[in-house]
């Protein structure tokens, strides 16, 4: 099966109440990780580029892994970037064979935000790329992406509407409370989604894919383990998976989890070199890793997104 875009994957997460995961993916063994677990679940999946990962890894040495992926499974496989922050890098992704691209001009004002969305699309859906943007902005750093406290907003539902008419996209991220990166809310913070945004945002754009950013709840049984092990991670709080698997009930199809993947790997590697200081095999310690992340993105689908067996 070719690469597909999301726009048949999120008709069929709305109508059936689930959501798809699109992981971030920076190297071979996360991408194996992701796949095999999805394609054992049977599940549709996306995979992410930031602009983390394109400036580690190539964009071009990602597209053939994620080829590679393509290959050899036969589940539903988009290929998406996350948070391009131009038009020029949107076109560059779209030309070199994405199937999905976001563009992130959340930062602008509202009419602006509408103008570069909307030339995003119209050369997107000219070569048959589907678009995402984002209305509101969450706190947090993720690569590029770096928003104060004081600077992030819910998303309003009064210009959703709008906004999704005059750029034409075909998915919206929102922001109902995540937050990017690993460093979420601190123990005896009480994180919560704002549901009713959520409720008010699908009653004016009825049958529309809702995204969400910055959903990683922050395992810490792993970051007990990084811990343990050398690291120095401070405690922290995500928001839970029982208010994400209700937000994919509603009108949300594509939830982002990208930190929850980086700590299960560095916590296996950490305890696999810890153990085993005299390996000098990366395909011993990267191993591991790449078993501990496909246990989490097995756990995200079967218990967060709802997507087994959807494929």
């Amino acid at each position: 099966m070719p690469l597909v875009t999301t726009k048949d994957m999120f008709a069929k997460a709305y109508a059936g109440h689930y959501a798809i995961g699109a992981f971030n993916v920076n190297n071979m063994e996360m991408i194996q990780a992701i796949v095999e677990a999805a394609n054992e679940c049977k599940s549709p999946v996306i995979l992410q580029v930031s602009a983390g990962a394109r400036k580690y890894a190539n964009p071009v040495y990602l597209r053939h892994l994620v080829q590679a992926a393509v290959e050899t499974t036969d589940i539903p496989i988009a290929m998406h970037l996350d948070h391009g922050a131009d038009f020029e890098i949107c076109k560059a992704s779209i030309d070199g064979g994405f199937t999905s691209v976001m563009i992130d001009a959340s930062h602008f004002p509202y009419k602006e935000n509408v103008e570069i969305t909307k030339k995003v699309v119209e050369y997107a859906h000219d070569h048959g790329v589907v678009v995402e943007a984002e209305l509101g902005q969450l706190a947090g750093i993720e690569d590029d992406v770096n928003v104060s406290a004081d600077d992030a907003h819910y998303t309003r539902p009064e210009e959703v509407y709008d906004f999704a008419t005059k750029t034409g996209i075909d998915s919206l991220a929102i922001a109902i409370g995540t937050s990017h990166g690993a460093y979420k809310f601190k123990p005896g913070q009480d994180p919560k989604l704002r549901l009713d945004i959520l409720e008010e945002v699908g009653k004016r754009l009825p049958g529309f894919p809702i995204v969400l950013h910055g959903a990683s709840s922050v395992p810490q049984d792993k970051v007990a383990i990084v811990n343990q092990f050398g690291g120095s991670m401070p405690n922290a709080i995500g928001i839970p998976e029982s208010e994400l698997r209700a937000a994919a009930k509603m009108a949300v199809c594509k939830i982002n989890i990208d930190s929850d993947l980086r700590v299960s790997f560095t916590a296996a590697l950490r305890k696999h070199l810890a153990e085993n200081p005299s390996h000098f095999d990366p395909r011993q310690y990267l191993g591991d890793a790449r078993v501990s992340m496909k246990e989490m993105v097995k756990h995200k689908i079967i218990n967060v997104l709802g997507s087994e067996g959807k494929a």
